[in-house]
């Protein structure tokens, strides 16, 4: 959300996790900067109440306040800052991690803004209030592995069913191009359903869903995450790909 103040523009960003259990002070203070460089894949590296790409510093704070449950950060500066002003928040309050920007004045053009920050930062917030959030308690009764074994099998058959339909046969020497039309397909198919509704036709009959670990609906971040790093979880045989993308799949 955007509004008019002073010299131009500020932000107002919020973002809710369902966390039955509230962090300990400490971690809540001291938790994002610490993790940020993980959420980024390493490009911005958080430093004690600072952000920066490199020997650039992208955004500056003040000494943190602790009240009513949040720890609250005042912006004085940095690269991306248009000038000292707004704050940054995180903290525990009524069963729900609360991450919040208000008040920030960005230096990129509102356009330019919204398209390029503000996504990486809603981004990059709800995977950290996620994260901090843990994978327990679980948002629902976990499926079973013969549960999931069966519905991923009943989703292969349908997509290679879906891919004949979309490529038909063709001479022989096809198969880079039949293979690529398979991943399509079976992209499309399965991060189209989890933004549906979590359910692709296999966990629809095998009575399955997919959820984030708060138990809320799937972001199409966390979909595209969890099918690239789909093979991870085929090497290691182990559901790598719903830790990482902070999902959980439930009995529906």
């Amino acid at each position: 959300m955007m509004h008019g103040m002073g010299k131009g523009p500020w932000i107002h960003l919020e973002d809710r996790v369902c966390a039955p259990t509230r962090p300990p002070q400490t971690v809540l203070r001291d938790a994002f900067f610490h993790d940020v460089g993980r959420l980024t894949l390493g490009l911005v590296q958080g430093e004690r109440w600072r952000l920066r790409l490199g020997p650039i510093t992208l955004i500056a704070f003040g000494e943190p306040t602790f009240e009513a449950g949040s720890w609250t950060w005042p912006i004085t500066g940095g690269s991306l800052a248009r000038q000292p002003g707004g704050r940054l928040s995180y903290g525990w309050r009524d069963g729900q991690l609360v991450g919040l920007l208000h008040g920030y004045q960005p230096r990129l053009p509102w356009p330019l803004y919204s398209v390029a920050q503000r996504p990486v930062h809603r981004v990059v917030t709800r995977r950290f209030l996620l994260g901090l959030r843990g994978r327990r308690p679980s948002p629902g009764v976990p499926a079973g592995t013969v549960q999931r074994m069966a519905s991923a099998g009943l989703d292969f058959l349908l997509c290679l069913g879906m891919t004949a339909l979309v490529r038909p046969r063709r001479r022989k020497g096809s198969l880079p191009g039949s293979l690529m039309t398979a991943g399509a397909v079976t992209s499309v198919y399965h991060v189209g359903c989890w933004l549906l509704g979590g359910r692709t036709v296999g966990a629809v009959v095998t009575g399955q869903r997919l959820v984030s670990v708060d138990g809320g609906r799937v972001a199409p971040w966390q979909a595209l995450l969890r099918l690239t790093t789909w093979p991870v979880a085929l090497w290691l045989r182990r559901a790598a790909h719903d830790e990482m993308a902070a999902t959980e799949v439930v009995e529906a």
